[in-house]
């Protein structure tokens, strides 16, 4: 399921930016849904659900554009980042690696959509965690950098994993559930 198909049938180039800017907007909102965590640098935030769902609604490449343009948008001084920050040195602190594990994951998921992943729910299911995993593997490489491979694990993956599963879950049912409706 790729809805951007049915939405741009003419390939417009003026649509098809509407529509990234429109999935940036998506992620700023969803970086709002921010809940600090008091023994880590890591907030939580709707951000990873919404790089799972624009990616089969958008595919690889708008729904790359999306992220990348979200990224641009915040370190030119848009305060679009957790808790309403923004410029190049947040991407350089401990949630940079997860933002820009965004990107290739993104990817991946609406290639996995573009490659018809979204028409069963076992696959679908398997591509929100190959996407989570993708975010989740740029995070703790990036926190590594800066502290030890286990702390980083455990200020980074561990509190975060049934939140993770909470969100594969929802963006799974969301996805499949918007694709049978659209058959």
């Amino acid at each position: 399921m790729i809805l951007t198909k049915r939405l741009t049938k003419s390939k417009s180039l003026t649509a098809n930016i509407v529509i990234a800017f429109s999935g940036s907007i998506l992620l700023v909102l969803l970086a709002r849904l921010s809940i600090p965590v008091p023994f880590s640098p890591i907030p939580i935030t709707g951000q990873t659900f919404g790089v799972l769902f624009l990616g089969t609604v958008l595919g690889r490449k708008l729904g790359t554009l999306s992220v990348i343009i979200y990224i641009i948008e915040g370190i030119t001084g848009l305060p679009v980042f957790a808790g309403g920050s923004f410029g190049f040195l947040y991407l350089l602190g401990p949630t940079g690696g997860y933002i820009l594990g965004f990107i290739p994951a993104i990817y991946l998921v609406g290639y996995l959509a573009e490659k018809g992943w979204m028409n069963n729910v076992s696959a679908t299911f398997v591509a929100m965690v190959l996407g989570t995993s993708i975010i989740f593997i740029f995070g703790i490489s990036w926190l590594s950098v800066t502290a030890e491979f286990g702390t980083a694990l455990s200020i980074g993956l561990y509190p975060y994993i049934p939140g993770a599963i909470i969100k594969i879950i929802l963006a799974t049912v969301t996805v499949y559930s918007i694709n049978r409706f659209n058959k």
